[in-house]
């Protein structure tokens, strides 16, 4: 069975009754490694052909799809057909020279990527896999092709006819039917790899965010990158297939669940006009929504997307409506979020605000934070995300103590509820560093009676393998920092920006005695003391709590005071998640200090 993009359950409704046949077609008979794309943006040009093919030994197919009858026909040639549109004669291009333009703007973005070329030979500059393009016609058979004489206006091989998709048909047929469209034999086969560059340069809103600086679609003579980084296809599939409604993804750390929020909040910017309400993305940690926001503000979207952490948010509702703000105090924040939840039930506080509401790591939030923020979402959209991994549940708010359907998400049934359990940001070494402390919380626990429970998740590492984590074991916390400051050094002078590292502490003397040594080292950092401290664009070591650190992700993080973990007192199975947390913000290098008599350092060993 073939992976449709989007689902056919989210793309049905704006299909013809031809489109909808032929998509449940392709998608039952052809094999499994082919990939099909219904109605999706192409290419710089953002090109919307109807379908796209593409199979790693077949290529790269264009179809373009007719719902005409015979009698819809007035007058056909090569280069345009007069058809009758409600009774009334209309000039149109030829499908098959509309399906043609469309191929060759796929193929020009192609060529200028020479992974994707033939290197020398006869074709050099080529690409170095087929492809073609062809018209559907959903309604009219082979008979009624020939004796209409359509072969005059359009080559009868590129054409698949009603009576060739039958649901009785062989899928032997049917793939036949579809390469009989190329008009020769082209050798030639896709490594996964090139699948992955073809998508980066098709799909833009499939590339990994890091990414979207390394390259400009608008400059026709821009170099490619040499490494493209995409979402994998479950996530692709996902991103483009989320509808209205509520919808929960449960993700692993490291599973996308950012990069599909991303991508569904720019999906309702663009398709949003200038009376429609904000959308609004929620998280707990400031950094986080430090960083989403630059994301959002680097796509132009920073008037139309919303982004907060949620008591800044509850700060801005209590002012906005003239609300009275709590007196200052160590149950403020508390006080704060009860004040906004009074406010909506006595009516001061509006609800239905937002076109959207996505939250990004839902397992911060209090259940009563999140039946808050559910009366948020307009009712005529009713489109609410909610991201959640229960083994990143460090504030002892929720985790797994409720349902959804108490706080008024109604995500429940195919569809609506998704999981997704691969990590791609760590290695392979990483993710087992991190499970030896976590081995425990990361016990997955999907089944239950009530399916509308939040599972916990096993993460399933993505294969990538990288370098081993460093165990140092040195006397004093001041001798790890020292240690951290000689790593980090090497690895800049090996290329690697200061902005790409972080030293991620356990409690926040730990974490100034770091920043003193790097600072006492000449090293640049920004050391995270309180809200404002963080800038993701700056070229300096970010130096913060392992808290605050959550839905960040750094190539080189160092963790010191590990062997200190957990602290006198603190209860081990939250220490873990703590440190779980911080290990998987490390996509490439994760360095750990272990000297101390915790019970985290005698199982990381020496």
């Amino acid at each position: 069975m073939a992976t449709l993009i989007p689902a056919f359950n989210a793309c049905v409704a704006r299909m013809t009754s031809g489109e909808k046949r032929l998509a449940e077609r392709l998608e039952k008979k052809l094999d499994d490694d082919y990939l099909l794309w219904y109605d999706v943006p192409v290419g710089p040009a953002n090109a919307h052909p109807d379908f796209v093919v593409l199979h790693p030994r077949r290529g790269l197919l264009i179809l373009e799809v007719k719902d005409w009858k015979p009698s819809t026909l007035v007058q056909v040639n090569k280069q345009t057909w007069t058809i009758l549109a409600n009774g009334t004669p209309k000039t149109v291009a030829n499908p098959l020279e509309q399906a043609r333009q469309y191929a060759h703007q796929v193929v020009d973005a192609l060529k200028r990527d020479p992974p994707l070329t033939q290197p020398d030979g006869a074709h050099m500059g080529q690409l170095a896999f087929p492809w073609s393009y062809g018209v559907v016609l959903t309604n009219i058979t082979r008979k009624q092709f020939e004796d209409a004489e359509l072969q005059h206006a359009i080559e009868p091989q590129r054409v698949l006819c009603k009576d060739e998709m039958l649901e009785t048909a062989e899928p032997e047929d049917l793939q036949s039917r579809l390469w009989d469209m190329f008009p020769y034999l082209m050798r030639g086969a896709l490594s996964l790899p090139q699948i992955d560059r073809v998508r980066w340069i098709l799909f833009p809103e499939v590339r990994v965010p890091t990414q979207s600086a390394l390259f400009d679609d608008t400059d026709p003579e821009a170099d490619l990158p040499s490494l493209m980084r995409v979402m994998d296809l479950q996530q692709e599939q996902l991103a483009r297939s989320l509808g209205d409604g509520h919808r929960v993804i449960h993700g692993v750390a490291g599973s996308g669940k950012t990069m599909i929020l991303g991508y569904r909040a720019e999906h309702l910017a663009k398709a949003s006009t200038p009376s429609s309400k904000p959308i609004l993305i929620l998280c707990f940690n400031e950094p986080l929504g430090v960083k989403l926001a630059s994301h959002m503000a680097a796509k132009g979207l920073g008037e139309r997307v919303h982004v907060r952490h949620f008591h800044k948010w509850c700060h801005e509702q209590i002012r906005a409506f003239g609300q009275t703000l709590p007196a200052p105090g160590a149950h403020f924040f508390d006080d704060l979020v009860e004040r906004v939840i009074r406010g909506v039930e006595r009516h001061q506080i509006p609800g239905g605000q937002y076109q959207a509401v996505l939250i990004d790591e839902g397992h911060d939030f209090a259940p009563e934070w999140l039946k808050l923020v559910v009366q948020m979402v307009d009712p005529a959209s009713n489109s609410l995300l909610v991201l959640y991994d229960d083994a990143q549940a460090i504030y002892k708010r929720s985790s797994l103590k409720f349902t959804l359907k108490s706080v008024g998400i109604k995500a429940v049934g195919r569809g609506y509820s998704t999981i997704l359990k691969i990590n791609y940001r760590n290695t392979r070494q990483i993710l087992q560093v991190a499970s030896l402390v976590a081995a425990d919380l990361l016990a997955a626990d999907e089944t239950g009676e009530d399916e509308d429970k939040i599972p916990r998740l096993h993460p399933i590492s993505c294969g990538r393998d990288g370098e081993p984590a460093l165990i140092i074991r040195l006397p004093t916390l001041r001798d790890e920092a020292q240690a951290i400051a000689d790593q980090f050094a090497n690895a800049h002078k090996q290329g690697h920006a200061w902005g790409d590292m972080a030293v991620l502490c356990a409690d926040w003397k730990t974490r100034n005695l770091c920043a003193q040594v790097l600072h006492q080292r000449g090293l640049p950092l920004e050391n995270r003391v309180s809200p404002g401290d963080f800038d993701p664009s700056s070229d300096k070591i970010k130096v913060m709590t392992m808290h605050v650190s959550k839905g960040l992700e750094f190539p080189l993080v160092a963790l010191p005071g590990v062997g200190h973990m957990p602290a006198p007192g603190e209860d081990e199975k939250e220490a873990a998640r703590v440190f779980y947390v911080a290990a998987t913000r490390a996509t490439h290098k994760l360095v750990i200090g272990v000297g101390g008599e915790g019970a985290f350092g005698s199982r990381l060993g020496s």
